[in-house]
């Protein structure tokens, strides 16, 4: 499934991160590497999300340590992150809802140099609504269509890892599906590491290639997919 050559593109150890005095992530280990699904599974409130803000430098993690592609990454804010290859895709989506989709598409660009201000073909195959809506406002899309925009911003700058926090939530099957085919031609290429936060089990075990699961801020299961079953995947992450 995965064509990873076991170099971790995304490395943290003994992450942690607080709001004010409390303390939501404790001592994170865990490894995401290229070509592969890593899916970062939990109940609701045990720290997945400030996981992926941790990573992305959009809240400041309070210690521990965070390489991408091997390379060691002093506590950053979100923009040098981003120049580093990492691509966040917020729950929520965060699109700039008076902006036309061409005109969001075109914010992906701060951390490319000139020549590349463009949308690569690729980007309209992946996502052909957005290529027949490019005039249009972000904020009269559809919650699928303004998820499938806020993923298609991400790909622009060309990232190296992908994190992506509940790309299905509150969205139609259809779109579900597209979403999921999209994710698995990413993999395929085998150039990027994807990180996937997703309360959805079927939709995240069906694309799974490594699986964190998390407790209170910790990490209580990682599993392999050849040894993730998933009897005890559901198990850890049901309430």
């Amino acid at each position: 499934m995965s064509i990873s050559d076991g170099k971790p593109m995304l490395e943290t150890r003994d992450l942690t991160l607080k709001y004010g005095h409390s303390q939501i992530l404790h001592g994170i280990s865990m490894q995401a590497r290229a070509g592969e699904v890593t899916c970062v599974m939990g109940t609701n409130g045990v720290g997945k999300t400030s996981l992926l803000k941790a990573i992305s430098g959009s809240h400041p993690r309070a210690g521990g340590d965070l390489s991408i592609d091997g390379e060691v990454i002093p506590p950053a804010p979100a923009h040098v992150l981003a120049q580093k290859g990492v691509g966040y895709v917020p729950q929520g989506r965060d699109i700039f809802p008076l902006m036309t989709v061409m005109e969001n598409l075109e914010t992906g660009y701060a951390c490319l140099p000139r020549a590349e201000h463009f949308v690569p073909d690729e980007i309209f195959e992946l996502f052909p609504v957005l290529k027949q809506m490019r005039a249009r406002r972000g904020g009269d899309l559809s919650g699928g269509q303004q998820q499938q925009l806020a993923i298609a911003r991400a790909l622009i700058a060309k990232p190296k890892l992908l994190l992506l926090d509940e790309p299905t939530e509150g969205i139609q099957p259809n779109i579900i599906q597209q979403i999921g085919e999209v994710i698995k031609y990413l993999r395929g290429k085998g150039e990027m590491a994807i990180v996937l936060v997703e309360q959805f089990f079927d939709f995240a075990y069906g694309l799974g290639d490594h699986f964190v699961v998390l407790k209170r801020g910790e990490v209580v299961l990682e599993r392999d997919r050849a040894s993730a079953e998933r009897d005890v995947l559901l198990e850890h992450v049901s309430v």
